[in-house]
């Protein structure tokens, strides 16, 4: 089951930080059709927010038609998202944790690594390849 956490620095709203979180989920193979996400009362009591912050989220997802919500017995992941093999991302992943490591040592900290991902992502885009 995920396990959501919200970021009150970010200047993300709640809701949307909680609807990118599953979708994250979904591309990575963690959320799959058919599982259950908490319920708005155990959100809102693990996370300190308000519950209506939650349902937000939850109907969020409903409208993209990613999750639905049936009456007495909780909201499910109705679809996924397209993305790579499991084998693929692990493999990525390897080598994502690996220049991670090269980066840290290298001195960068986590904004700075942040910040140069987020520019050869926005570079990448801007140049059509991805």
């Amino acid at each position: 089951m995920i396990e959501f956490r919200v970021d009150t620095g970010s200047g993300v709203p709640p809701y949307r930080q909680l609807v990118h979180q599953v979708e994250h989920a979904l591309r990575l193979g963690q959320l799959h059709v058919g599982d259950r996400l908490p319920t708005v009362k155990q959100v809102a009591k693990n996370l300190v927010i308000n519950p209506n912050t939650v349902l937000k989220a939850y109907r969020e997802l409903e409208h993209k038609g990613l999750a639905k919500g049936r009456p007495g017995q909780g909201t499910f992941i109705e679809r996924g998202l397209t993305g790579l093999p499991a084998e693929k991302q692990a493999e990525l992943r390897v080598d994502l944790e690996k220049w991670l490591t090269a980066a840290y040592e290298a001195g960068m900290d986590a904004e700075g690594i942040a910040a140069m991902v987020a520019t050869v992502l926005h570079e990448n885009r801007s140049e059509g390849k991805s």
